[in-house]
C-alpha cells in the first residue's frame, strides 16, 4: 500500500512488482564452503488461533505450517529455503545442493542429519540437554537469521501465504547477504541487478 501510494500505482499493481524483486532475490547458485550451519524451522499460525474452518484438525505444533531450512556460512553467506520435511532424504538432499563436499557442518541432533559425515564433517550440539555452544560448535548464527526472518515477517508484512513464502525467504537471506551498510548502496544495487538475470515471473503465474 505505501509502494502504491509513493509511485502512484494501484495495490495490485505494488504487489506485482513487489513479487517480481522478491523473485529475483533468489538467485543464489554459491556453494557455502568451510563451517557451515545448519537448521531448519517453522513458519505459519498455530492451529489454536486460527479459525475454525481454516483448521486442519490433525494434531498442534508444527501442523499445517512451513518448513524452512537454512544454511550459513561461517562468516560468510546465508542460504534458506522451503522443504517438504524433515526427513533424511530431504535434508541431506539439500545439504549436497547447497554445501561443497568437505565442508564442517554444524547442527543440532535431529535425526535428518544423521549419517552426513560420510560426506561432510560434522559435529552436533544437544539443545534437549540445554547445550548450545560446546568448543566452536553451536548453531546461533543459522538461529539468528530466524529470529531476524520472523520478526520480519510478523513486524513488516503481518502475514505471507504459503504460496508465496518462499519469495519472503529468499528477500530476507538477500538482504543479510547484500545489505551490509558498509557496502555502498550503489553497489548493492549491481548485486540486486546481477541476480535479476535469468528471472521472470509474470502475473498469471503468481495468481494461478
Amino acid at each position: 500500500m505505501q509502494l502504491a501510494k509513493e509511485i502512484g500505482i494501484t495495490q495490485k499493481s505494488a504487489w506485482f512488482v513487489l513479487q517480481r524483486l522478491r523473485e529475483a532475490c533468489g538467485n543464489q547458485l554459491t556453494m557455502l564452503r568451510g563451517i557451515v550451519e545448519v537448521d531448519e524451522t517453522y513458519i505459519g499460525g498455530k492451529e489454536r488461533n486460527k479459525h475454525s474452518n481454516k483448521k486442519l484438525n490433525a494434531g498442534r505444533g508444527t501442523v499445517g505450517k512451513s518448513i524452512v531450512m537454512g544454511l550459513r556460512e561461517r562468516g560468510g553467506r546465508t542460504k534458506a529455503m522451503l522443504i517438504n520435511s524433515t526427513d533424511i532424504d530431504a535434508i541431506h538432499e539439500t545439504v549436497f545442493e547447497n554445501v561443497e563436499v568437505g565442508a564442517m557442518l554444524h547442527t543440532d541432533e535431529h535425526s535428518g542429519y544423521k549419517d552426513l559425515d560420510m560426506y561432510y564433517g560434522h559435529a552436533s550440539v544437544n539443545h534437549k540437554a540445554g547445550e548450545y555452544v560446546r568448543k566452536g560448535v553451536t548453531t546461533n548464527s543459522i538461529e539468528s537469521v530466524w529470529a531476524v526472518l520472523k520478526r520480519g515477517l510478523h513486524g513488516v508484512y503481518h502475514h505471507a501465504s504459503k504460496k508465496h513464502l518462499a519469495r519472503y525467504v529468499d528477500e530476507f537471506t538477500f538482504r543479510l547477504n547484500e545489505g551490509n551498510v558498509a557496502r555502498h548502496t550503489l553497489e548493492r544495487l549491481d548485486s540486486f541487478v546481477g541476480a535479476i538475470s535469468g528471472h521472470r515471473i509474470t502475473y498469471k503465474e503468481l495468481t494461478a
